[in-house]
């Protein structure tokens, strides 16, 4: 936790496990364990595929009260994120975002803004601002 208060949290959501906890690696090497961190990634029977339970699961991981950034790979990423996002308590929603920005370097970036201290509206505008 930072001096002013909770670190927004990251998820990062693949088809690839692999690619998740790559993605996930390179966000712990480049800031820390400061920043909440989860990811997951695969189909609930092996293969590429995302699962709703699953990102439920990771934003609990990386639940802070600061809010959850989501960084996705591909299309079903973002649908079942965002389906996921509509299951959370109506409490937690409006404080989970899913990022459109690339997966690995959107991670990283919003993982550095969330470390200085950024709100989650600034930390998705940031990573946001790569697709531009």
């Amino acid at each position: 936790m930072s001096d002013a208060g909770p670190i927004v949290g990251i998820v990062i959501v693949s088809h690839s496990p692999d690619v998740a906890k790559g993605a996930a690696d390179m966000v712990r090497q480049m800031v820390g364990e400061e920043v909440p961190l989860a990811w997951c990634g695969g189909a609930p029977g092996g293969g590429l595929g995302t699962d709703v339970a699953e990102i439920l699961a990771a934003i609990g991981r990386a639940w802070s009260e600061a809010g959850v950034a989501i960084l996705v790979d591909i299309g079903g990423a973002e649908t079942n994120s965002e389906m996921a996002i509509e299951l959370l308590p109506e409490e937690r929603r409006g404080r989970v975002v899913v990022c459109d920005a690339p997966v690995v370097e959107g991670a990283v970036i919003a993982a550095v803004e969330a470390c200085g201290g950024a709100p989650l509206a600034e930390v998705q505008v940031v990573a946001e601002s790569l697709t531009a």
